[in-house]
């Protein structure tokens, strides 16, 4: 008995080449982000460009009825994407050991270090680079809500602004802004110190 002929390649390209313009500029737009917050959760390029790239794909087929504001849909999708990842790995969006997530929790949380270090110095006269490990400030992010993490790794760790945090996560501006201030807020009051303020822009 002869086998069915596999047709998901044709079916994949039909649908890629039926597209309106609108779900491409969304794609340009939104791709390095949902790569780059992918690949800090699940540590592999590879993982994370196959599942952005299957996200956009269900997108896709639903795109009529989300096309006027596909951004919280599309977020809510790829971040159920990333923990059902984990999950299959074992692992849950609270276990967040990848190299990737360590640089990005870093290169997030390097600001606040900085401005917690100057007042420091300011205050005691004394070099405090040999505590950081005993501040915590890396253990204290990742306890931080999804949100409120999310915000501070997009915006200070991939180096979105505002607009784009917002646009990325399907919320305002003023949302992004609050949540960031209220971010380091408790990283601050978890540390027991101040950071010097510095713009949310």
């Amino acid at each position: 008995m002869s086998s069915q002929p596999d047709t998901t390649a044709q079916t994949l390209a039909e649908l890629i080449a039926a597209m309106p313009a609108t779900f491409w500029r969304f794609h340009t737009r939104y791709d390095r982000a949902y790569y780059e917050y992918s690949r800090i959760h699940l540590g592999d390029d590879k993982a994370a460009r196959h599942l952005v790239n299957m996200a956009f794909v269900h997108l896709a087929t639903v795109w009529p009825e989300v096309e006027r504001n596909p951004g919280g849909y599309a977020w809510t999708l790829l971040k159920q994407r990333v923990a059902a990842e984990l999950a299959l790995q074992g692992r849950t969006p609270s276990a967040r050991e990848t190299l990737a997530f360590t640089r990005a929790i870093r290169a997030a949380t390097a600001p606040l270090l900085d401005s917690f270090r100057s007042s420091f110095r300011a205050a005691y006269g004394q070099q405090v680079a040999e505590l950081e490990e005993g501040l915590e400030l890396y253990w204290h992010m990742t306890r931080l809500s999804e949100r409120h993490f999310d915000v501070l790794v997009l915006r200070d760790a991939l180096g979105f602004d505002t607009k784009d945090t917002a646009l990325i996560m399907g919320v305002s501006a003023a949302t992004v802004r609050s949540t960031r201030r209220t971010a380091k807020d408790r990283l601050a009051a978890a540390m027991g110190c101040r950071f010097e303020p510095h713009s949310d822009e």
